[in-house]
C-alpha cells in the first residue's frame, strides 16, 4: 500500500520516487544499472526493483535484454507528442490575455507572424470608449506594429532583410519607421528590453505595448500586446502595462512548456 510523506502529506512516495527515477535517467542522457540508480538516489535495491519492474511494465521505461541497463521508454515520447499538440497558443492564452484586459481596461491583441506579415488570431475588447478597429483574421505589417517589431526582433537578421525586401517599409503616419537601418536598431532594443512599443506608428493617437511568447523549444512563436489611445497609455499606466504584458508573455510562454535555462529570462534569444 502507498504511504503517503510525512513532510508533505499529500505526496504519494512511490509516486514521487518513480518521477525521482524518470528525472534521473533524463539528466544523466544515458542507460544506468540498479545498482547505480539505487547508489544516486540513496535507495536499497529492494525498493527499486519493483518501481523499476512496474514502470518498465507500463512503458515509462525499458530493460535492456543484454546487461539490465534502464533507458526512458518509449511511452514517454508519445505523452510528451499529446501534451505537445495540446499546446495550442490561443488555447493556452485565452485566460491570460481576457485578466490583462481586465487589469488594465485596455484592448489586447494575440497575434503571429505568417508571411512577412502580422496575423492576428485572438483579440479581447475592454470596455473603454475609443475601441481598437481591429479583428481576428485581420492582416497588418510588421515593421510598424508592436507585435510586429516583436515577433520580427527574434528572426534571423537573413529572413528580417527578405521581409522588408519582399514587403517594403511603408509610411502609415510621420511616426513609422521607414528606414532599414533605424529598425534595425529598434529591434535590437526590443530583443534587450524583451518589450515593444508602437508610438503611433500604424496609427495616429494609437499606442501598443507588445512581448513575446515562445514555445517549449522556445522560439518565440506568437506575441500579444495592449493597445490603446496614447493619452490613456502614459506615465504611470505605461509603466504598468510593460510590466503586466511582459509578464502574461511569460506566463503564456511557461503555459506552452518554455523553461528558460538557468539564469535567462523571457526576453533573452
Amino acid at each position: 500500500m502507498a504511504t503517503k510523506d510525512q513532510n508533505n502529506p499529500s505526496r504519494i512516495r512511490s509516486v514521487a520516487k518513480a518521477l525521482m527515477i524518470l528525472d534521473l535517467l533524463a539528466a544523466n542522457q544515458r542507460d544506468m544499472s540498479l545498482a547505480e540508480i539505487a547508489r544516486s538516489m540513496d535507495l536499497p535495491k529492494s525498493t527499486l526493483h519493483g518501481l523499476l519492474a512496474t514502470m518498465r511494465d507500463f512503458g515509462y521505461l525499458e530493460q535492456s535484454p543484454f546487461d539490465g541497463r534502464y533507458r526512458l521508454g518509449v511511452r514517454l515520447f508519445e505523452i510528451g507528442n499529446i501534451v505537445a499538440n495540446n499546446w495550442d497558443v490561443r488555447k493556452v492564452a485565452g485566460p491570460y490575455i481576457q485578466k490583462l484586459v481586465d487589469e488594465l481596461e485596455e484592448t489586447v491583441h494575440l497575434v503571429i507572424l505568417d508571411k512577412g506579415e502580422v496575423l492576428y488570431i485572438d483579440k479581447r475588447e475592454s470596455h473603454q470608449s475609443l475601441r481598437i478597429v481591429s479583428q481576428v483574421g485581420m492582416r497588418l505589417p510588421a515593421h510598424c506594429t508592436g507585435v510586429g517589431k516583436v515577433l520580427l526582433a527574434y528572426l534571423h537578421p537573413g529572413e528580417v532583410k527578405r521581409i522588408i525586401a519582399t514587403k517594403g517599409l511603408a509610411r502609415y503616419t510621420r511616426h513609422t519607421i521607414t528606414d532599414p537601418r533605424r529598425l534595425e536598431a529598434e529591434l535590437e532594443k526590443i530583443r534587450a528590453t524583451g518589450y515593444a512599443v508602437d508610438n503611433e506608428e500604424i496609427m495616429d493617437s494609437l499606442r501598443c505595448v507588445a512581448a513575446p511568447i515562445r514555445d517549449h523549444y522556445g522560439k518565440v512563436c506568437a506575441a500579444i500586446s495592449v493597445a490603446g489611445p496614447v493619452a490613456r497609455l502614459e506615465g504611470e499606466k505605461f509603466q504598468r502595462a510593460v510590466e503586466l504584458v511582459t509578464r502574461t508573455a511569460a506566463e503564456i510562454s511557461a503555459g506552452l512548456g518554455y523553461r528558460p535555462a538557468l539564469g535567462s529570462d523571457i526576453s533573452g534569444t
